[in-house]
């Protein structure tokens, strides 16, 4: 009897446990399991999940606050009459000008700037002629600018026609006496004529080809004090000297155009053939 009564108790306490774990004792006794506590909650359909808010994020702006109720409106004022309003006339727009037209810009020569400038040499010029007295001078002088073989003497044989001259003296005594009164003046340029030509003792002061330079030689002769020359026109053929000279530099044709002021009558051209 003890056993039964162990066992009928033993299945009682089962079957209220059982019962109690389904929730049948829920209305009398609230266990507080997940299953009641769901049935409690209100509106479970609309919850979510809301992630946890991002580090690198900003924060969100707070809600902008509530506006503040409005004041009661005060009375308003009386509405003050309107001043009459001046028309404004509007500034005429200003008249469209033309473009400026762009500057032109000059090429700039690149040859010019990029090449340096070439000294000023003169190929070959000649000066003369001269007669033997006058070489040995000419060519004694021009020695110190050591030209080496880039001077050189050629034959001339010219006919003249005319010809500054002092008309002959007595004899050579009077030659003589004449070219010393010469020299007084400071003219060293002119030889004694020797010949047996009717110019005989004459002096010789200049042999031109063109009669414009014979003028202006003999108007030189007379701003000197020289009042007895004049202008004769004469054939004659005499062995004369002109010197070349060649690949002469600005330099040299400074010093060259001193040395040429002693021989006034000496005409300087280009060379011819060379």
């Amino acid at each position: 009897m003890m056993l039964k009564f162990l066992f009928w108790i033993l299945l009682l306490g089962n079957a209220g446990l059982l019962a109690y774990q389904q929730g049948y004792f829920d209305a009398l006794l609230p266990s507080g399991r997940e299953p009641a506590r769901m049935k409690q909650q209100l509106n479970a359909d609309k919850l979510r999940l809301v992630p946890p808010p991002d580090p690198n994020q900003p924060p969100p702006a707070p809600p902008a606050a509530e506006q503040a109720p409005a004041s009661p409106a005060e009375p308003a004022a009386p509405a003050m009459p309107a001043a009459p309003v001046t028309p404004v006339t509007p500034p005429a727009p200003p008249a469209p000008t033309a473009p400026a037209a762009p500057a032109a810009v000059a090429p700039v020569s690149t040859s010019a700037a990029a090449t340096p400038k070439k000294k000023d040499i003169i190929a070959c010029t000649e000066i003369g002629g001269f007669n033997p007295e006058d070489a040995k001078r000419f060519a004694a002088q021009l020695a110190p600018l050591a030209l080496g073989d880039r001077v050189s003497q050629r034959p001339l044989q010219e006919v003249a026609n005319h010809m500054v001259y002092i008309p002959p003296q007595a004899d050579r005594e009077g030659a003589e006496k004449k070219a010393g009164e010469l020299r007084k003046l400071g003219i060293e340029d002119f030889f004694i004529i020797q010949d047996n030509s009717p110019l005989r003792w004459g002096i010789s002061l200049g042999v031109f080809k063109h009669e414009e330079a014979a003028r202006a030689h003999l108007a030189a002769l007379g701003q000197k004090g020289v009042r007895t020359a004049r202008i004769g026109q004469r054939t004659v053929t005499s062995s004369q000297v002109a010197f070349r000279l060649r690949d002469i530099d600005a330099e040299t044709k400074s010093a060259l155009d001193k040395i040429r002021t002693g021989f006034p009558k000496q005409e300087v051209r280009a060379c011819e053939g060379a």
